[in-house]
């Protein structure tokens, strides 16, 4: 019998050398940069084998969540324990101080271009600070076809064929697999499919500084996981689902997560039973009330709420910003 008791869980953020990153995420976490290295990823909440997030509070300290899911799937995961035999969310922060490669991810039904023990991944981000360069690419242009973008390939002329916006704090873009996108010059929370597939179409002819060589492109991959029916991708229009005692917008839904924002100086409740949720702070801070215990959570924190724990509470203490996490209701 599994006796494990859980409870609001916190995550040490597992951070990422990338040739396009800097030190902007040392404004958003309290955990030390790694020094001298770009820093491009902070990998909040993840289940995988290489880099499974480790438990920060509470009796569950130095845990994985991977031995949690292990020990306790039905606790973890309520009404879903059935379907994934691990977390089927992987969340960042990114601080893309320079472009990434234009690159593309290969939807669920692709199995020819996803490793064993892989799925497709579809993600969103949340824009969180911009810079003088800002910039998001994502989808094709209209018109474009293989043809067209292997001509552009040929000519290191692919960024003409991608559709662009200059994104604002707040902002938020849903990459559907099969999208080509690439961005630069931004801090973003991302969650995605659990997923590390992806596929580079270009990396805009630079040089890996630690290797002296360029990084390796697929091009045969990503062209043939390209939807070219995806184009000029804009930002998300929120929908708004309520206004007190906290605003509530649902930013994201689809076959994969649910993502709504909520902002707000005073309490309301979060996390649903039977099914976890995952928090992740943004701006300000608060308290989750947890069988008469608080748990504090500071902007740049995450913490999965497990499906035993239900809907709680949260008190901010003054105005906060929350981003919180479900997955699709069965």
């Amino acid at each position: 019998m599994d006796n494990t008791q859980l409870y609001p869980l916190k995550f040490e953020p597992i951070y990422q050398y990338r040739i396009w990153g800097g030190r902007r995420l040392n404004n958003l976490l309290d955990k030390p940069l790694p020094p001298h290295d770009p820093i491009g990823e902070a990998w909040i909440l993840s289940d995988r084998d290489d880099h499974p997030s480790k438990v920060t509070n509470g009796k569950l300290k130095g845990k994985t969540i991977t031995e949690l899911f292990a020990l306790s799937p039905e606790k973890m995961m309520g009404k879903h324990s059935a379907k994934f035999k691990r977390f089927p969310l992987l969340l960042k922060f990114l601080d893309c101080q320079q472009v990434l490669s234009v690159q593309v991810h290969p939807s669920d039904g692709l199995k020819k271009y996803i490793p064993k023990g892989e799925n497709g991944k579809t993600e969103a981000w949340v824009v969180l600070e911009t810079g003088r360069d800002a910039k998001i690419y994502a989808g094709l242009k209209p018109g474009t076809t293989k043809q067209s973008l292997k001509a552009a390939l040929d000519k290191n002329e692919v960024a003409d064929d991608l559709a662009s916006f200059k994104p604002k704090v707040g902002d938020s873009v849903l990459i559907e697999a099969g999208t080509v996108h690439t961005l630069g010059d931004v801090v973003v929370f991302e969650v995605q499919e659990n997923s590390d597939v992806t596929y580079r179409l270009y990396d805009w002819d630079r040089i890996d500084e630690k290797t002296g060589k360029p990084r390796d492109l697929q091009v045969p991959e990503a062209l043939a996981c390209i939807d070219f029916d995806k184009v000029d991708i804009g930002p998300v229009i929120p929908v708004v689902k309520s206004n007190e005692p906290v605003l509530r917008e649902l930013v994201i839904e689809n076959e994969h997560f649910c993502l709504w924002r909520l902002t707000g100086e005073y309490p309301f409740m979060v996390g649903k039973d039977k099914t976890p949720r995952v928090l992740v702070c943004i701006d300000g801070e608060g308290e989750v009330e947890y069988n008469s215990e608080l748990y504090h959570l500071a902007k740049g924190e995450v913490m999965l709420l497990p499906a035993t724990t239900g809907a709680c509470p949260f008190v901010p203490i003054g105005e906060v910003i929350l981003l919180e996490l479900a997955l699709p209701e069965m």
